[in-house]
């Protein structure tokens, strides 16, 4: 290996090593307390080495939610797949979009902004919408597989995305009293009554 390969494979190890600093620190102190100095602690470098990688603290919050919506898209597809019908498909697709909020908590809230402010307002992420995408590509099929009007597929599939993300959203932020068993049932029974409605 030559010098140039071996400094550009150390460059890509502090960067990842940077970010994920900065994801241990938020498992455990929470994305509020993050802070430049804290992520140059725990990789035992100085301030200005992250800044060398780093513009600031919010670009590595952006590049961390866009992990977190890669990571996302991959188990939508795995979920997609497993069936045939686009009725399974939408009930797989929002399962899976659940169990993933619950399961990368710290993702989620960065990538939504729950809690906090929105990291990357402004930027496009390239896999954003995968999860709306796909709510809208199974509502399509199934209201055209019934003879209903296709023009209304936009419109129901937000209304479908509206509401998993708010209870996702509202058992995130209070779930001290509200049992999660209680807004898994309402997430299946939105679901099957959504699929009916089209």
């Amino acid at each position: 290996m030559g010098l140039h390969e071996r400094r550009q494979r150390e460059k890509e190890s502090i960067r990842a090593n940077i970010l994920d600093a900065a994801f241990s620190l938020a498992k455990t102190e929470g994305w509020g307390s993050l802070s430049i100095r804290k992520i140059a602690d725990a990789i035992e470098y100085s301030a200005p080495v992250v800044y060398d990688y780093f513009e600031n603290k919010e670009a590595i919050l952006y590049e961390i939610s866009l992990n977190g919506f890669h990571c996302l898209h991959i188990e939508l597809l795995k979920a997609q797949k497993k069936h045939d019908t686009p009725e399974e498909q939408i009930t797989a697709i929002v399962d899976a979009y659940w169990k993933f909020a619950f399961k990368n908590k710290e993702y989620y809230q960065l990538m939504f902004g729950l809690g906090m402010q929105c990291s990357g307002k402004g930027l496009m992420k390239e896999e954003f919408s995968s999860f709306q995408d796909m709510i809208y590509d199974c509502t399509y099929e199934i209201i055209k597989k019934k003879g209903s009007n296709p023009d209304n597929a936009c419109h129901s599939s937000h209304a479908l995305f509206s509401a998993v993300h708010g209870l996702i959203s509202i058992m995130m932020m209070r779930n001290d009293d509200i049992p999660s068993t209680m807004n898994k049932t309402t997430l299946d029974e939105t679901v099957s009554a959504f699929v009916k409605s089209l």
